[in-house]
């Protein structure tokens, strides 16, 4: 992605290969910094409290993180068990994002094989290479085919700019670059195709911030709403589709996302109007049959009750309800899958019934 016209990743490993370099989320839109991560303690805690975050890139740092608990591993007297717990802290770190388990049984796999510490480390060192490159050629690939969809839309709007509604973000910040559900904006972009996105808040920690950041990067049109809008816009038909990410999918297509998307489903449902999830095949959990079973995060209520923000060119916390009212922050909520158009993955668009189908490589 663009960042004041430079070209970036989310996470990367430094030159000298002792430390992991990551785009520290907590501080954007409003400042741009760029954290050492040299520990897998310090990767845990990035993890959970989001100075990371999104399914992909949770797996990419969870792959990163232990090769760092294997670059510590070689000075410690008992090696194996300190990964084991390294193993445990980063499966513990965010509940939600199935390519976090996907990527430490990757991980796992592989150490298995190695015969000293050395090796171990070599070998972690090259699963979290392939799985962040990996990563950046299956949103490439989403972008191409949610770019017929697009165009498709462009064709009938017969000039009118496409309008599309996204929530959270599932852009190049959730992912390595690219992003799911931004990946065919961009590529659309790039072809010159006319289009406008509406950017959902997101309420509570407003990730929504971070997608219009991402397009005023790339120079897209784009407005931000209150999360209740969306209805309204619908209705007045002011969206021609929505496109969102995943943290998780059932074989049966019941999606796990960033609270607040079944609202949104039930409103493109309700207008009908297209609502499509763009997510890389490692996000579809093969062990869960629907919806019921995802783990949905709560988080900490203060998430809720007070909100960042920037003041005088500080960042500073204000609260936002009187004292002793008390808040409850699911982090997630999942949309059934007869209320989504279909899915666009790195191997084409497919229906809910076709999930199963899709096989990891």
């Amino acid at each position: 992605m663009l960042i004041q016209g430079r070209q970036y990743r989310t996470i990367w490993l430094a030159p000298d290969k002792k430390h992991v370099r990551v785009i520290d989320q907590r501080f954007l839109p409003f400042k741009f910094v760029v954290e050492k991560i040299r520990t897998v303690e310090q990767m845990v805690r990035a993890i959970k409290e989001m100075h990371v975050r999104g399914a992909p890139l949770i797996g990419a740092a969870a792959a990163y993180g232990i090769y760092l608990a294997c670059a510590q591993a070689e000075k410690k007297r008992r090696s194996d068990e300190f990964i084991e717990q390294s193993f445990a802290s980063l499966a513990a770190s965010r509940p939600t994002a199935v390519n976090l388990m996907w990527a430490l049984d990757r991980q796992r796999a592989q150490l298995q094989k190695a015969d000293n510490p050395m090796d171990k480390k070599k070998r972690a060192l090259q699963v979290a290479e392939r799985i962040a490159e990996d990563d950046v050629e299956r949103c490439r690939a989403i972008g191409h085919y949610g770019l017929t969809i697009i165009k498709r839309i462009s064709a009938q709007n017969k000039g009118r700019p496409v309008q599309i509604l996204t929530h959270c973000n599932a852009g190049a910040l959730g992912c390595i670059d690219f992003g799911t559900a931004t990946a065919p904006i961009y590529q659309a972009r790039k072809q010159g195709i006319a289009l406008h996105v509406w950017v959902d808040e997101t309420r509570p920690r407003n990730q929504g911030r971070l997608t219009a950041w991402e397009l005023r990067e790339q120079g897209i049109a784009h407005t931000l709403v209150c999360d209740n809008a969306g209805g309204l816009l619908m209705r007045q038909g002011m969206v021609d589709m929505v496109i969102v990410g995943a943290d998780r999918v059932a074989v049966n297509g019941d999606t796990a996302n960033k609270i607040g998307t079944y609202l949104k489903a039930l409103a493109a449902y309700d207008n009908k109007i297209p609502f499509y999830v763009a997510l890389p095949i490692p996000t579809i959990d093969r062990n869960l049959a629907n919806g019921r079973d995802i783990p949905l995060e709560k988080r900490d209520p203060e998430e809720v009750l007070y909100i960042n923000g920037i003041k005088r060119g500080k960042m500073e916390r204000v609260q936002l309800f009187g004292t002793g009212s008390t808040a409850l922050n699911h982090a997630f909520d999942v949309t059934p899958a007869r209320l989504i158009t279909a899915f666009i993955t790195e191997r084409g668009v497919v229906k809910s019934n076709k999930l199963d189908a899709l096989k990891i490589e």
